[in-house]
């Protein structure tokens, strides 16, 4: 078996039939996919002559991060599943899903987030069925907090009689038996968070969950939470389009040895230059209800993505690659999650982990994003309202 170097797997004829358990043949050179009860790397023809677009690739295995102190160790870049299921309009096609996951992993990734609310329940059954065969390899987390009523969130869930049945019915979907990292979802107000790490803490004693993450939660929970089991990490938003949680959330967490999670690195999309104030979304897609995507706002908003845009020309780069490598450039406790259904997507944003912006460049960014307004808040109001408890 020819091991290929970590850019190769990056095959458009070779994706569309990647895992299905043949050996292939295409002008006149054989490629080894799929076996079944492991991952197979393949060598590309040069006979192909697959073109691909003008934008770094990684040419190294990606670096590894430890989420703050504890020994929770995952690929500098992690892999956010959410929008294969949930999100975004019609689920993808759950082949498809399972095979962009499996492409994420052979392109260096070994941290994958989903959660039960994210379907609810199919995503982590993909998400299970997709790093089965290299279950030891991978870093997976999940998330509990919500109760569900006819398939729909129905409020919050935190009582630990519920983490305890939601840990039991993850690990069953994941078909796992352990969770690496086990976060709650939006911070429940009915529940004192002692009693929530409490729950938390008497799973990692069991040995079914490893670690304990926050999602969005305030600095006075976080703090009230880690003196009852150290959180490993904490997941929120955080971008070139959304830096609130540099004002209190940062510090506290470099304060408390606390790992820092960005889903929604970039800006929902926004921030990959691909979307305008003419863009039309699917009508399930959550963003048709996020105020910053009106087409008002968006149109406003792309002032910023353009600077953007001029940038990573100057960086021989794509904006969405300096959205994620400007994350990677803040702290060595940073992993950014991105996600996405499109190959081209992931080998693009894989290809930010190559790119070092100098102390120059980080200025310099730091000042057009000060001198631009951003329009729009980024969630609704109700939801606005689970977030910083």
């Amino acid at each position: 078996m020819v091991t290929a170097q970590p850019a190769s797997w990056r095959s458009v004829s070779i994706s569309a039939v990647l895992f299905c358990g043949v050996t292939l043949r295409k002008c006149g050179r054989a490629l080894r996919v799929w076996e079944g009860a492991g991952f197979a790397r393949y060598a590309p023809s040069s006979a192909l002559n697959v073109r691909t677009p003008a934008l770094r690739r990684r040419s190294t295995a990606m670096d590894k991060r430890t989420l703050g102190k504890s020994d929770l160790e995952v690929s500098a870049l992690g892999f956010g599943c959410m929008g294969i299921s949930f999100g975004y309009g019609p689920a993808a096609d759950r082949q498809d899903g399972i095979a962009i996951i499996r492409a994420a992993f052979e392109g260096g990734v070994t941290f994958f987030d989903t959660a039960e609310a994210y379907g609810p329940f199919t995503n982590e059954e993909v998400v299970g069925e997709a790093l089965r065969p290299v279950r030891d390899q991978v870093v997976i987390a999940t998330k509990f907090g919500f109760k569900f009523e006819n398939g729909k969130q129905a409020g919050l869930d935190s009582r630990p009689s519920h983490i305890r049945d939601v840990a039991e019915a993850a690990l069953k979907r994941l078909n796992t038996d352990r969770i690496e990292l086990f976060y709650q979802h939006r911070v429940d107000p009915d529940v004192p968070i002692e009693d929530v790490a409490g729950a938390v803490k008497e799973l990692i004693h069991e040995g079914k969950v490893k670690h304990f993450g926050l999602s969005e939660a305030g600095v006075q929970t976080i703090r009230r939470a880690h003196a009852v089991q150290p959180v490993a990490a904490l997941q929120s938003e955080y971008s070139l389009w959304w830096r609130e949680p540099e004002q209190e959330i940062l510090p506290t967490l470099a304060e408390l040895g606390i790992g820092f999670v960005p889903f929604s690195p970039l800006g929902k999309g926004f921030l990959t230059g691909t979307i305008d104030d003419k863009t039309a979304f699917d009508p399930n897609d959550f963003r048709n209800i996020v105020p910053r995507f009106t087409e008002e706002n968006r149109k406003a908003n792309l002032a910023f993505v353009e600077w953007v845009k001029a940038f990573a020309e100057r960086k021989q780069a794509t904006p969405a690659q300096i959205a994620l490598a400007w994350l990677l450039a803040q702290e060595p406790w940073i992993v950014p999650i991105p996600g996405t259904t499109k190959r081209t997507r992931l080998e693009e944003n894989l290809g930010a982990a190559e790119i070092q912006l100098t102390a120059d460049d980080l200025r310099e960014i730091d000042r057009a994003a000060s001198q631009i307004e951003v329009h729009g808040a980024r969630y609704p109001e109700r939801l606005q309202q689970m977030v910083g408890r």
